[in-house]
């Protein structure tokens, strides 16, 4: 039987006296009078509200104790941590309380701590002796509960700080990914992957974190893991003989088996072009489409036999087109070599070399040239903190920055480095289609034809002008791409956005502003942003973008 038919968390209740409030959230300090006040009657309500003067009453005048629990086996340092008031929790601590203390579910402040992310609680537990690998009924530690619940900066707070087992398996060999994968937290599966968390490991049922995944049809999640993996991990089975991508289309997540399935088969350059020749791509075909564009309009439009001699200005504007043509070639090798952005990776180094700090060690603090607080930003694969605007592209298997699109016609990646040498591409692509169409048609046009009275003239021109037709016909094909390419880019450079971006604007919270709506915090104005990109081929991104980026986000 798979897992997820029946969720398997922490089994945290609110206690009865205040769910008569009508919310399982205590306010932090309630009002003389208001109904939350009236329900601060002893030491667990006290810290389960952060009334701290009411709870210093309760134990220093009321004498309640602070080692016992409530009615529901809970004691008053679990609600303190649950709701994160690190001055009852260090009051409790310095007056008796147990930091090691489980409830009925042998559940300890630390775990109640992990729902919520109460960090600096766990900090004022764990400086006092709390047990980082502490386990409940379930098997589950610290580290499963904040999966659990997507509390990613706890769960790196509690590995970078104090060293917790983010791989450990709960009774069901479970780790912290097969839950993160499982509720769709997909920053905090990027945090466990970029941290080498063990994706194929198998779970009692025989799913991996993938399998997971899949069931729920979490496609972000999904994608990250297929990113960060193998091919081999695709092909596990569980112990019902299911491949994740079988198991997401018996659940009905048409969509996530689609990507799964395809994920899982061998491309004919896999297959046919090892090694060098298989990292060519399609920029060959682009390349030799052109030479042959050019061979059919010298020999079938300036030059056929059967047209009547070329006239100066049919020469003039037809050896422009071939004089850009030649132009194109060059820039199309130059996108096609030229490192569009890529950022250097640091897969093969440990992520802590003995005597260097964790880097993800108050993220916050570290980096702050490049990290703005999104989880997005930590790449499992090439293990790095990458700009916000840099995105990892598996085909290339890097990160590049300011990443725009992988482009198979150029077999590259565009991006800051080479955005620039594309436009000219696109543009000069479109410019040279649009001279070839025209001459070609002012070619057929004026040409002085008998058509015979028992065909049309179309047929006629196809039949005695072949070369002229299917040059026309590749022509103006190349120029419809071209010229949907140059518009679009175009637009994107007067907006200064991404493809990339554009297409998943509904992920990136850095394209949100405060009321949910999209907004670009990087567009200073069509005329600044077109005369950046022009002048140095890009705009830069901690010039104009963080201060309206740090309100967005805040």
């Amino acid at each position: 039987m798979p897992p997820g038919d029946t969720e398997i968390e922490i089994a945290i209740v609110s206690d009865p006296k205040l769910q008569q409030n009508g919310t399982s959230s205590p306010n932090p300090k309630p009002d003389p009078g208001s109904q939350a006040a009236k329900l601060v009657i002893d030491v667990y309500s006290a810290a389960a509200y952060g009334d701290f003067e009411k709870f210093r009453l309760f134990v220093e005048k009321g004498g309640q104790l602070l080692s016992k629990p409530d009615g529901n086996g809970y004691y008053a340092l679990q609600w303190a941590a649950l709701n994160n008031y690190p001055d009852i929790a260090q009051y409790i601590v310095e007056h008796g309380g147990d930091v090691n203390a489980a409830d009925l579910g042998q559940q300890t402040a630390l775990h109640w701590a992990a729902v919520r992310g109460s960090t600096t609680v766990a900090d004022v537990l764990l400086q006092n002796g709390a047990w980082v690998e502490a386990l409940d009924i379930n098997g589950y530690r610290a580290v499963h509960v904040a999966a659990q619940y997507g509390q990613t900066g706890f769960l790196n707070h509690i590995i970078s700080r104090y060293g917790a087992d983010f791989d450990a398996p709960d009774n069901d060999g479970r780790s912290a990914l097969h839950w993160a994968a499982y509720k769709g937290y997909a920053d905090t599966v990027r945090l466990l992957l970029f941290r080498d968390a063990y994706q194929g490991r198998q779970d009692k049922n025989g799913c991996t974190p993938l399998h997971w995944a899949a069931l729920r049809g979490n496609m972000e999640g999904c994608m990250v893991l297929v990113h960060a993996g193998t091919k081999a991990e695709l092909m596990v089975k569980d112990n019902n003989g299911l491949t994740p991508a079988q198991l997401a289309s018996d659940k009905g997540h048409r969509h996530v088996s689609y990507i799964l399935s395809n994920a899982t088969k061998e491309s004919w350059e896999d297959k046919y072009c090892a090694g060098r020749i298989g990292k060519i791509g399609y920029a060959w075909v682009l390349f030799f489409s052109i030479i042959i564009l050019m061979i059919l309009f010298i020999s079938s439009i300036l030059f056929a036999p059967n047209f009547s001699r070329i006239t100066a200005f049919v020469g003039l504007w037809g050896w422009t087109g071939i004089s850009l043509a030649f132009g194109s070639l060059l820039m199309l090798y130059r996108c096609s070599s030229k490192d569009p952005g890529y950022i250097q990776s640091n897969t093969g180094v440990s992520l802590r070399p003995v005597g260097a700090e964790d880097p993800l060690l108050d993220i916050d603090l570290n980096n702050s040239s490049v990290w703005r607080g999104n989880w997005s930003q930590l790449c499992p694969t090439c293990k790095i903190i990458r700009p916000v605007r840099s995105k990892h592209c598996p085909t290339c298997k890097h990160c590049v920055e300011q990443f725009d699109h992988h482009c198979p016609w150029i077999s590259n990646c565009v991006g800051k480095r080479n955005k620039w040498d594309f436009f000219v591409l696109i543009c000069m692509g479109t410019l040279t289609t649009s001279i070839g169409a025209v001459v070609a048609l002012y070619r057929i046009w004026t040409e002085p034809v008998m058509v015979p009275s028992s065909e049309t003239w179309l047929h006629y021109m196809v039949t005695n002008f072949p070369g002229a037709a299917v040059f026309l016909f590749l022509d103006v094909f190349l120029l419809s791409g071209s010229l949907i390419l140059t518009t679009a880019q175009a637009s994107q450079i007067a907006q200064n956005i991404t493809t990339n971006e554009l297409a998943n604007s509904a992920r990136y919270t850095y394209l949100q502003g405060p009321d949910g709506r999209f907004r670009n915090p990087y567009n200073r104005g069509c005329r600044r942003n077109c005369t950046d990109f022009l002048v140095q081929g890009y705009s830069n991104d901690e010039e104009i973008a963080w201060p309206s980026l740090q309100q967005i986000m805040q």
